[in-house]
C-alpha cells in the first residue's frame, strides 16, 4: 500500500495547478488520471494520421481559447514557459463577417481598444462612441469583480474585493452610477447588450460570444457576461503553439520539476475514508493512503461516487444531488480540412484567421437555436464559433492541410422523443459544418475527417455530467459563495481533509486557473495550522 502526503484525483488544468502550488512549498504530491492522456479538458491529440498526413493533425479536444488565466499571474508565478509554454497570440480576438452576401465586411475586436473601434467603424458606425463608453464602464466593474475572483469566496471576501474596487483610483462606479450599474449587473446580458448597441451586427457579435458561459440571453443577473466583454482588451486572447494542451504539458513539467509525479490510466474508484476523514484513493490495481485527498472532478462525480453517500448526510448528499447541471448546452465538430475558410463577407481578409469567428446572423437566429434547445431539440440553425487555429500555428496541422473548430449552441443533453445522440450525432455535426459553409462556400468537399464531440461525448470522455463543460449552471445562484453549494465554497467537503479544485467550484468554468489556485491557498494555510501544533 503507498503511503502519499497529497493525491490529487484528475489532471484538469486547476488540479495541476494546485498540485504545482504545493509541490513547490515542498508536499509530496502525486496526481491520478483516469485517461492515458493527461489534461483533463484541456488537452490535445494527434488525429487522422494517414498515408497523404503521416504526422497527423494535432486537434484540441477541450477548451481552446486562453482568456483569463492571463490576468491571475499563475503563468508567471509558476514560469511556466521554463517548461515549455508559448503562447500564440489571437489578434483579433474574435472577427464577425456580416452576412447577407459578399463583401459585406467584417468587424475585428482586437486587443488595441483603437484598433477594434476602427473596425466597427466599418460597419456600424453608430456604435463606436457606444462600444468605447461600454468598455469603459465595464472595465472599470470587472477589475474589482476579477479580484474577487482570485480569492476564496465567503462572503466577507468577495465584498471586501469588491470595495476595494471601488475604493481604489479610477473606482468601479462613479458618482451617481451605483443604481444604474447594479441594474446592469442584475439584467440578462442580452437586454445589456440591446441596450448599449444600435446595429443588429453588433448585438448579435456580443450577444452571441456572451453565451459562451452556458446561460441563455434572457437569464437574469447575468448582465456582466456582456460585460467581460471589456476584459478582452486587458488580457487579450492566446492559444498555446502545438495545442491547447501544451498548457497542461508545461504543467506536469513543473510538477515533476518539484518533485511531484502523475500517473495516467489509473481511473479511481472510490475515495477512502475512515471516521469522516478522507485517508486515500483506491484504484483496480492500488491503492494510495494520503494526509489530503484533492479532487479535481465534478463535484457530483466525487462528492455522490468516489465518496458515495454512507460517508455524507442526508441533508449533504440531497443538496448536492440538487446542484443544477443544466441539459447540456453545446457540441463541437473538429475537423481536418484541406483549406481555411474563405467567407464571403471579406474574401482578402488577412485577420480572421487569428481568432474566433462568430457566426450566428442575428440575435433572433440564436433565438431560434434556444427555442429549439427549450423542446430538447438540436437547433436546425445552430449558432457557431470557428476556430482556425492552423492559421496561426503551422504545428497543429500537416503541408497541406489545415484545422477548423465549430463550437456550436444550444444543443441538449437530453433529447425528446427518445432520440438519442449516438443516433443523430452525424446529421447534427454536418448542420455546424453547413454553417460554415454558408459564409465560406469554399469549405464545400474540403473536409478530410473529424471529431465529434456531441453533449454525449463530452460527459463521456470528459467525466462531465451532462455535457456541461462549465461542469454546473453558471448562474448567480450557483457563483461565488453559492459554488457548487454554500457548505463546500471555499474548496472544502464536509469529509475532513477532502478538498475541491474544479470548475465546479468557485469562479467556475474556462481556461481560467483560479479554482487550482484558491484551493492551493486554502490548503497551504489549513496544513500550516496542523504543522504549527
Amino acid at each position: 500500500m503507498a503511503k502519499q502526503d497529497i493525491i490529487v484525483v484528475g489532471s484538469g488544468h486547476n488540479g495541476l495547478i494546485t498540485a504545482c502550488y504545493l509541490a513547490k512549498e515542498g508536499y509530496p504530491v502525486t496526481v491520478v488520471e483516469r485517461r492515458d492522456i493527461l489534461g483533463g479538458a484541456v488537452a490535445t491529440e494527434t488525429m487522422f494520421r494517414s498515408e497523404q498526413y503521416p504526422r497527423g493533425f494535432r486537434m484540441d479536444v477541450g477548451s481552446s481559447v486562453h482568456i483569463m488565466i492571463h490576468q491571475t499571474g499563475i503563468i508567471e508565478e509558476l514560469e511556466l514557459e521554463q517548461y515549455g509554454l508559448d503562447y500564440i497570440d489571437m489578434d483579433p480576438i474574435m472577427s464577425y463577417p456580416v452576412p447577407g452576401g459578399k463583401e459585406q465586411g467584417v468587424i475585428h475586436f482586437f486587443r488595441d481598444l483603437d484598433r477594434t473601434l476602427e473596425a466597427i467603424a466599418t460597419v456600424a458606425p453608430e456604435d463606436v462612441e457606444n462600444y468605447r463608453a461600454f468598455v469603459e464602464f465595464w472595465g472599470r466593474i470587472n477589475r474589482g469583480v476579477l479580484n474577487a475572483f482570485m480569492v476564496p469566496p465567503s462572503s466577507k471576501n468577495i465584498f471586501m474585493e469588491l470595495a476595494k474596487g471601488q475604493m481604489r483610483g479610477g473606482r468601479m462606479f462613479k458618482k451617481g452610477e451605483q443604481a444604474g450599474g447594479l441594474q446592469k449587473i442584475m439584467s440578462s446580458y442580452g437586454k445589456v447588450v440591446d441596450d448599449a448597441f444600435e446595429s443588429p451586427h453588433m448585438k448579435a457579435a456580443l450577444t452571441w460570444f456572451a453565451a459562451q458561459s452556458g446561460p441563455t440571453p434572457d437569464h437574469p443577473a447575468t448582465g456582466d457576461f456582456a460585460g467581460w466583454q471589456s476584459m478582452l482588451h486587458q488580457s487579450g486572447a492566446k492559444h498555446p503553439r502545438g495545442g491547447s494542451g501544451m498548457l497542461t504539458q508545461a504543467l506536469a513539467r513543473c510538477l515533476e520539476a518539484h518533485g511531484g509525479e502523475i500517473l495516467t490510466g489509473m481511473p479511481v474508484q472510490d475515495i477512502v475514508v475512515e471516521k469522516g476523514t478522507a485517508v486515500g484513493v483506491r484504484t483496480k490495481e492500488r491503492e494510495f493512503r494520503a494526509d489530503i485527498v484533492i479532487s479535481n472532478a465534478h463535484v457530483q462525480l466525487t462528492m455522490m461516487e468516489l465518496v458515495g453517500p454512507r460517508h455524507l448526510s442526508a441533508d449533504s448528499y440531497r443538496k448536492i444531488k440538487n446542484i443544477n447541471v443544466g441539459n447540456g448546452f453545446g457540441m463541437v465538430i473538429r475537423c481536418a480540412v484541406e483549406e481555411l475558410p474563405r467567407y464571403e463577407a471579406c474574401p482578402d481578409d488577412s485577420y480572421i484567421h487569428n481568432g474566433m469567428q462568430l457566426l450566428a446572423p442575428s440575435v433572433s437566429y440564436l433565438n431560434n437555436a434556444i427555442g429549439d434547445y427549450m423542446k430538447k431539440k438540436p437547433p436546425e440553425d445552430p449558432a457557431v464559433v470557428a476556430m482556425t487555429f492552423s492559421g496561426i500555428d503551422p504545428d497543429v496541422a500537416p503541408s497541406g492541410g489545415h484545422t477548423l473548430y465549430g463550437w456550436a449552441q444550444w444543443h441538449p443533453y437530453e433529447l425528446q422523443d427518445g432520440l438519442h445522440w449516438d443516433d443523430i450525432r452525424e446529421r447534427e455535426a454536418q448542420k455546424i459544418y453547413d454553417v460554415v459553409c454558408r459564409y465560406a462556400p469554399n469549405m464545400e468537399g474540403k473536409l478530410i475527417d473529424w471529431h465529434i464531440q456531441t453533449p454525449l461525448d463530452i460527459e463521456r470522455k470528459h467525466a462531465m455530467p451532462r455535457g456541461n463543460v462549465m461542469h454546473v449552471e453558471m448562474s448567480l445562484d450557483q457563483m461565488f459563495m453559492f459554488r457548487p453549494i454554500p457548505e463546500m465554497s471555499e474548496y472544502k467537503t464536509p469529509v475532513k481533509n477532502l478538498y475541491l479544485s474544479s470548475a465546479s467550484c468557485h469562479p467556475g468554468g474556462g481556461v481560467f486557473g483560479a479554482a487550482g489556485y484558491n484551493a492551493a491557498r486554502i490548503i497551504l494555510k489549513d496544513l500550516r495550522k496542523k504543522s504549527w501544533f
